[in-house]
């Protein structure tokens, strides 16, 4: 009975879920009777959920069928749309060979227009004359669309057109034209300037050349030479029909080669810092020069004028040695000779000073030349060993500034032999005069010491 009562008691605890965990009973029959109202409530409650059940399995019987419905009803949509895709194919087929034979002819001749619209866009793209004329390349473009789809057929006008700007194209390279347009200068800024164009080879504005690249005018980065800058200038200012131009044939090569060609001082600045100390010798040669031809002009101007005047003025050589003549009137031939002699070699250093330096700068420039260029090909030889022979250019630049020294050498040395020779024969010039005085004042004393 125990075992009863509490398996009772473990069921209306699991069970009844709608009683409140605060009720507690006081006796035997009020556990037995809230056992009952529990078990009355669950049956109300489960009847409520199986009807809900039943309502919603009838709700999803009908969504079925419409599903159903609708399944049916998008097959039979389907079969029809495929069979109107069928039937469209084959009439698709039947107008592509319909169109295929309209065409005929005609479609070679699409054929050739696309291939002389792109060529002529091409041709058009990189020309001189697009700088002049804008907005061809996008016509010729929308042209080779419009031939190539398949769909669309090219105008009369538009073929008129390409064939206008062919024959634009033709006209336009035998013309000189000037007009304003937007130039891109060497600093960045963008300035509206005239620009003359010459045919389709050079384009120029004031003595300046100008390039034109990716549809920008721009000036050179680096001008050529001033011969062909002022031919430049002098075309945009020409009032006659004819006017020399340096006109490059190859438009644009030839003058690429001529920027990029070194000019005096860089040539120069190749023979680095034995170049320099050949300049600096040579230019010690030529202050040299300059001084002993200077000093030796005045003294053989003074010596003619010694030579017209009766009166001794020691201001020179030769008023020097005839003053020692005066002075020694009394002294035999020989003593007499002796002295002139002693008179003349004194002369002799003031007017041979400086020509054994001249002489020896012309003599050691070659050398310091050959120096520069052996020390340049030995790092010319160092560069090939580390990188290689890969880059031609790379060793011909070193073997160019390793020869410019010799070239320096020789051009400091043989203006210098000439000026050396210049000098020594201005100099040998007064010392045969002082030499050729002297015999005659010598020949002359002797003669009178013979006659007394």
């Amino acid at each position: 009975m125990r075992k009863l009562i509490n398996v009772i008691i473990a069921v209306a605890f699991t069970g009844i879920a709608s009683i409140s965990s605060a009720q507690q009973a006081t006796s035997l029959d009020d556990l037995l009777e809230i056992v009952r109202q529990g078990k009355i409530n669950e049956t109300e409650e489960y009847r409520q959920r199986e009807a809900e059940f039943s309502g919603a399995q009838d709700r999803q019987a009908g969504l079925l069928s419409d599903a159903e419905s609708s399944q049916r009803a998008e097959e039979r949509r389907s079969d029809s749309l495929e069979s109107q895709f069928a039937t469209n194919d084959d009439q698709l087929a039947e107008l592509e060979t319909e169109f295929t034979n309209e065409l005929g002819a005609l479609k070679e001749v699409l054929g050739v227009l696309q291939m002389v619209s792109g060529d002529t866009r091409s041709r058009l793209q990189g020309s001189l004359t697009t700088t002049q004329f804008e907005g061809r390349e996008e016509f010729i473009t929308m042209l080779i669309e419009k031939t190539s789809s398949g769909t669309q057929l090219p105008s009369i006008e538009e073929i008129e057109r390409l064939w206008y700007e062919v024959q634009r194209e033709m006209t336009e390279q035998g013309r000189v034209v000037t007009f304003n347009r937007t130039v891109k200068m060497t600093d960045g800024s963008e300035e509206n300037l005239p620009v003359t164009r010459i045919g389709v080879f050079n384009i120029s504005t004031g003595a300046k050349y100008l390039k034109y690249e990716q549809g920008l005018v721009a000036e050179l980065d680096r001008q050529p030479q001033s011969r062909f800058t002022n031919s430049a200038e002098g075309l945009q200012n020409a009032q006659e029909d004819f006017a020399p131009f340096g006109l490059d044939p190859s438009r644009g090569a030839i003058l690429s080669l001529l920027i990029k060609t070194p000019t005096t001082m860089e040539r120069i600045e190749q023979g680095g810092t034995i170049g320099a100390l050949i300049l600096i010798v040579g230019a010690i040669g030529m202050l040299l020069f300059f001084e002993r031809a200077i000093f030796l002009f005045v003294v053989n101007g003074k010596v003619k004028a010694q030579i017209r005047s009766e009166t001794i003025n020691e201001n020179n050589p030769l008023g020097r040695v005839l003053a020692v003549h005066e002075a020694n009137r009394g002294a035999d031939v020989e003593t007499l000779e002796l002295k002139i002699d002693e008179a003349i070699l004194k002369e002799m250093p003031a007017l041979e000073r400086f020509l054994t330096m001249i002489k020896l700068i012309a003599a050691i420039a070659p050398l310091m030349g050959l120096l520069g260029t052996v020390t340049g090909m030995i790092e010319t030889f160092q560069a090939m060993t580390l990188f290689g022979t890969g880059d031609p250019s790379v060793m011909a630049g070193g073997i160019s500034a390793a020869l410019m020294t010799t070239v320096l050498g020789i051009v400091v040395a043989l203006p210098m032999l000439f000026l050396h020779s210049v000098v020594n024969g201005m100099s040998q010039n007064v010392v045969h005069t002082i030499e050729e005085q002297s015999a005659g004042i010598i020949a002359v004393h002797a003669e009178q010491r013979g006659g007394a």
